[in-house]
């Protein structure tokens, strides 16, 4: 092969390139969507009957589509995993019980792999769901069901290098997991489930009383209280607020960095000023079982920094902060 810098570079062949790129293998997955059929509804219900888990399969480049495919099936709430069929063959195979399901992807639907292990499959009873360019191959006369991903030609120039079969693989292995995802009532907070450690995770397996500052480090005053032990307190928590409570911890109102600046800009003499009489008596509060987003969503509509978190009793909790929630990456 001779080095590629004996070769100038024509952008405009590069570009056309490229748009017959899109425009393939977009063809191939139009084309797929139209032989769509009853298999692929069997497909669905065969896994969704399945007790076991989903075993993906799959050579070379099918293998490099099946461990994603078996990873967006995992996450959205169908157990599955990859297996490759080299490593099944010496001792892997003991992995897969006649519980599970097969799903064997290969675009010829010949690969010497995936067809030596089809009569251990069938002595094991596991069904096995072929996804496969060769509707008439080994691997489809042997499997329970057929799903044809065949395409017309690939992408490469040379019709050689795996572009248009493998993306209608990952095609429809996206098709069968949305399909799966929708047929479980799978919802966002499953989701989540499956992913603490992403942004969704935490918005929505974060509460505020997972965030919310509490005890002796919410600032918090009598109604009684005089102005200067307010700002005391408020100074000493650092939050630009402090709820006024009663004695019996009720939340009567708050007051904050933006309270003070406006009766100051109005000329209040607040020398002699209580915190009942200076306080904002319709505060803004969550509950300490609602999601940090809601207190997030809540913080940025109405331009605040921290928001009461109040009991069902109307009992202060605790207070969460927009720093709170930037810390525990919520936002």
């Amino acid at each position: 092969m001779t080095s590629a810098a004996h070769f100038p570079l024509d952008p405009d062949q590069v570009l056309r390139l490229a748009r017959e790129t899109f425009d393939i293998e977009a063809a191939a997955l139009t084309g797929l969507a139209a032989r769509l059929d009853g298999s692929f509804v069997q497909a669905v219900q065969r896994v969704l009957h399945t007790a076991g888990r989903v075993v993906v399969m799959g050579m070379g480049k099918s293998g490099h589509i099946g461990r994603k495919i078996a990873a967006t099936l995992a996450s959205t709430g169908t157990p599955a995993f990859f297996v490759h069929p080299a490593e099944a063959s010496h001792g892997d195979l003991g992995m897969v019980t006649a519980e599970d399901l097969v799903l064997a992807i290969s675009n010829s639907g010949e690969s010497g792999e995936l067809t030596a292990l089809l009569p251990v499959l069938k002595r094991l009873g596991v069904p096995l769901i072929a996804m496969t360019g060769g509707p008439h191959s080994t691997l489809a006369r042997h499997a329970d069901l057929t799903l044809d991903c065949s395409v017309e030609r690939e992408a490469c120039p040379l019709n050689l290098a795996p572009t248009a079969s493998t993306t209608a693989q990952l095609a429809m292995g996206d098709a069968l997991a949305v399909a799966l995802l929708d047929a479980r009532g799978f919802r966002p907070e499953d989701f989540a489930r499956s992913h603490p450690g992403g942004a969704l995770g935490r918005k929505l397996l974060t509460h505020v009383s997972d965030v919310m500052r509490s005890g002796d480090a919410v600032p918090r005053v009598l109604p009684e209280a005089s102005f200067s032990a307010l700002m005391r307190e408020m100074s000493a928590k650092g939050l630009g607020c402090a709820a006024v409570v009663d004695g019996a911890g009720q939340v009567q109102g708050i007051f904050t960095d933006g309270d003070l600046r406006r009766r100051i800009e109005a000329g209040a003499d607040l020398r002699t000023a209580t915190a009942a009489q200076v306080m904002h008596a319709t505060p803004r509060r969550i509950a300490p079982d609602a999601l940090a987003v809601n207190a997030a969503e809540m913080m940025e509509t109405l331009g605040i920094t921290s928001v009461l978190v109040v009991g069902a009793d109307g009992t202060l909790e605790g207070v969460v902060h927009i720093r709170d929630l930037m810390r525990a990456k919520v936002i």
